[in-house]
């Protein structure tokens, strides 16, 4: 039981604290593969590197998944994939971007087909450099979301409510058959 004597806003403090660490210490994630990072992923989740032991398990569903994890390139007709699945995953949720193709576009940085800054189009809350990381690398990625969660700095879900009218526009300007649903929240 709480000291009455706490006032409404150090009690919502209180939780919020508590909330941000259950959250950082369980985290489910949807691998979405869109290029060889997908490779790195397996062996991140097995016993050598044994990332569940830092609360990090795989996710089946966007429905049930706190992070996705875009590992690899993005072609315009892959964005559109992920931003509906971005927005089907309950808030708060959380995007990393997973190698060097998801931060500058990669070795296909002049394709006419590859987004090269997957944050103009999805919030980011943690970058990976690298082509392709290591899965020591993927865990330190995972260990920097979940201090930015301990912290209540990985806001990417609110920036991106907030900004929504800048998202959409830059997403029909590269997805150009835009038959997706306009949430209004």
């Amino acid at each position: 039981m709480m000291n009455p004597n706490i006032n409404e806003k150090d009690k919502r403090r209180i939780r919020d604290i508590v909330q941000d660490f259950a959250r950082k210490h369980s985290l489910w994630v949807l691998a979405y593969g869109t290029g060889c990072g997908a490779i790195e992923i397996p062996p991140t989740m097995t016993s050598r590197y044994d990332a569940e032991r830092f609360g990090i398990r795989g996710s089946a569903t966007p429905r049930q998944a706190d992070v996705l994890l875009i590992t690899g390139y993005l072609a315009t007709k892959t964005l559109k994939r992920v931003i509906r699945t971005y927005e089907q995953m309950q808030a708060p949720k959380y995007v990393i971007g997973f190698g060097s193709c998801t931060i500058n576009g990669g070795m296909y940085w002049d394709s006419y087909n590859t987004i090269n800054a997957l944050d103009r189009y999805l919030p980011v809350d943690v970058y990976i450099n690298g082509c392709m990381p290591r899965p020591e690398s993927v865990i330190q990625g995972f260990i920097k979301l979940q201090s930015l969660i301990a912290e209540g700095k990985a806001d990417g879900a609110d920036k991106y409510q907030e900004n929504l009218e800048w998202y959409r526009e830059n997403q029909k300007k590269i997805i150009h058959n835009w038959k997706m649903p306009d949430y209004n929240w």
